[in-house]
């Protein structure tokens, strides 16, 4: 559901505007060319396409031309746009023959520009390879190249080259220095579209994303909790036979070296002086046949069962007497270390005498379903 959702949001974030598609877009369509540069040039917008067809004549060192969308208002007075929130620019280009091709816009600058005199708008630009099999171009408005012509006209210091995108008065596309002469040519220019990048999308996936998994995590360890509240009583009950506070039914056990030793343990589990030598000594079964005896009827060496009646009962105290610590606790049933108890109930229970209240604490607050 993220990877979908994200998809979603991210791809609707980048967003296109058509630049003829906009009801509020309202343009004149201007070309210009130095003196005797050609015997021809017309150009109109025709299908969305702003089309130029030209024949250049060498009789000028640098012979250019261009057509420009110079943008109005609805009563066809001069307007600036704001472009500052498009990051890109986008369209498909086409020349006959192959050649390079100039795009650039203008754009009004407060200290500098004098209205009507387009030689004082900056002119941000760019140079496209253009060929007649067409190709998408891309430019992104915030890294274009203001001309060196122009800071030489307007006198102005080589560093200052920036511009703004937030009052565009039009859009120009022309002939390059290396443009063909003597040769007719024709230049389209189709499906110009602006780009913006919609962070609202982005803000709804980043909430999104922090409430879908902070509710699946918590849904995740309500039901880890649950599960492992469940594995834990299981465990619980098949240690009940062992508990001290449960009788052992010693009717099976009709020898009496094994009655006196399984005896001995169920009451004297918790004394923490308890060892092998004082079952020996009060049993009067030697050191070999304890471990025998427990093996055979238990499953269990003398300290592996002695260490399981242990955390049995502490597992139990830890559920049922709440008011006392995880150190009183594992003092009451024969650990004088508390960390040694901690890490024997850890390799038992697979989790900390600490973590394994929490999660009954947690289990016995959730209402019942």
């Amino acid at each position: 559901m993220s990877i979908l959702i994200g998809y979603l949001c991210v791809s609707r974030s980048y967003h296109r505007v058509p630049l003829f598609g906009q009801e509020t877009f309202h343009w004149k369509l201007f070309t210009a060319h130095g003196n005797d540069t050609t015997t021809k040039l017309s150009a109109k917008v025709d299908a969305a396409r702003l089309i130029m067809e030209f024949v250049l004549l060498d009789t000028n060192p640098q012979p250019t031309v261009s057509a420009a969308l110079f943008f109005t208002d609805r009563t066809g007075k001069p307007a600036l746009l704001d472009w500052s929130r498009f990051g890109k620019i986008s369209f498909e280009a086409r020349c006959f023959p192959a050649a390079t091709i100039r795009v650039n816009l203008s754009t009004f600058d407060d200290k500098l520009t004098k209205p009507g005199d387009l030689l004082t708008y900056r002119a941000p630009s760019a140079y496209i390879n253009c060929n007649q099999d067409g190709a998408r171009s891309e430019l992104d408005l915030a890294h274009l190249t203001i001309p060196q012509w122009w800071v030489d006209v307007n006198k102005i210091t080589p560093s200052d080259l920036g511009y703004a995108l937030d009052k565009v008065a039009q859009f120009e596309v022309g002939t390059s220095n290396g443009s063909r002469a003597g040769t007719p040519s024709r230049i389209e220019i189709a499906n110009i579209e602006m780009h913006e990048r919609k962070y609202d999308y982005l803000y709804f996936l980043a909430a999104f994303l922090v409430l879908a998994w902070a509710g699946f995590g918590f849904w995740f360890v309500k039901q880890y909790a649950v599960a492992l509240a469940k594995d834990l009583q299981a465990r619980m009950q098949n240690d009940l036979p062992l508990v001290a506070y449960q009788r052992l039914a010693l009717e099976p056990h009709r020898e009496r070296e094994k009655s006196a030793l399984l005896r001995l343990l169920a009451t004297r589990y918790a004394d923490s002086e308890l060892d092998l030598e004082t079952v020996v000594s009060e049993t009067g079964v030697n050191r070999t046949k304890v471990n025998d005896i427990l093996k055979a009827e238990m499953g269990y060496t003398f300290i592996a069962y002695l260490n399981k009646l242990r955390l049995a009962e502490a597992s139990r105290l830890l559920v049922e007497d709440t008011s006392s610590s995880i150190a009183e606790i594992a003092h009451s049933v024969g650990y004088k270390n508390p960390s040694y108890f901690n890490k024997l109930f850890k390799e038992e229970y697979e989790c900390t005498p600490k973590a394994f209240r929490e999660v009954f604490e947690k289990v016995a607050r959730e209402p019942a379903p």
